[in-house]
Order: structure tokens, then sequence, then C-alpha cells
């Protein structure tokens, strides 16, 4: 059985797992709008992901015997400076989101909640795995550029990792 406070925090990530999936969402239609049709299927394979990762949260919950919540979600932005911003928007998200993992984890270990522990070491993983995959990224943009057929490269590198992933 899962604390007040362990739900509570659970409860937090899959809205926070949630909006990142609505983000990733909106961020591939404006990669659309732009003509960056590698970038958008790349976000919108991460904004089914996100969506994964809160099922995956919804159902742990749930098979505890407490009540998964899904609150009021914030609309994400729809407009953004350039998709270099949108992918250095993206590695920030992933940071954040990776600081929240951890603070769940230390709420798993101070309540001795070796269940919920050992469920979160799964996203403790994924979460190296983001962010390496959005550094990699933005490391690109620097080695490849912006300016001219840069973003067509750009485009076409990104269109390669939703392949390989």
């Amino acid at each position: 059985m899962l604390s007040k406070q362990m739900v509570n925090a659970l409860n937090k990530q899959i809205n926070a797992e949630f909006y990142a999936s609505t983000l990733y969402l909106q961020m591939s239609a404006w990669c659309n709008s732009k003509g960056l049709p590698g970038c958008a299927a790349f976000l919108g394979r991460q904004s089914a992901e996100e969506t994964q990762h809160m099922m995956k949260l919804f159902r742990y919950v749930s098979e505890t015997g407490a009540l998964p919540l899904v609150g009021e979600l914030s609309a994400p932005p729809a407009q953004f400076a350039s998709v270099h911003k949108v992918f250095e928007l993206t590695y920030q998200h992933e940071v954040d989101v990776t600081q929240r993992i951890y603070h769940l984890v230390e709420t798993a270990q101070k309540e001795k909640d070796h269940s919920t522990y050992h469920f979160l070491q799964w996203y403790v993983a994924e979460q190296h795995e983001e962010e390496n995959l959005f550094k990699n990224i933005l490391d690109k943009f620097k080695l490849i550029g912006t300016d001219g057929r840069g973003l067509f490269f750009i485009d076409r590198e990104i269109a390669e990792l939703t392949r390989a992933k």
C-alpha cells in the first residue's frame, strides 16, 4: 500500500508526463507547419512515448489500490523562436523530468517503499537515455548549423532518429 505522500507524488508525475506528451505533440505540429517533417515525426513519436510513461505510472498507482488522478493541465506553448529553440526546450524539459524522478526515488527511499523504488528504476534509466538523446540532437545543431541548407540536414538527421527507435 502506498502512503498518501507517495500517491500524491506519483499523481504529480502522471500529470507531468501527460503535459510532456502535449508539449511534444504541440512542438511536432509547429515543426510540421515550418516544413520540417523529420522533426515533426520525431516529436510526435516522443509525444506517444510520454503517453506510455504516463500510463505506466497510472497503472502502477491503480495496481496498488490507490486512485490515479489526472489533474488540470496547462496548454503548452504553440509558437517557438526556432527549431533549435524547440530542441533546447526539450532538453531542458528532460533535465527537469529527471529531477522530478529523482525526487520520487528519494521519497520512496525515505518511506522504505521498496516496491515503488524498484518500479522507479526504469524511469531513472529512461531519463538517462532521454537526456543523452536530446543532448546529441543539440550537438548536431552545433555541427550542422541552421543557416541555409543546415535546417534540411538537421531535419533529415532527426528523421533518422525516428527510424532508429
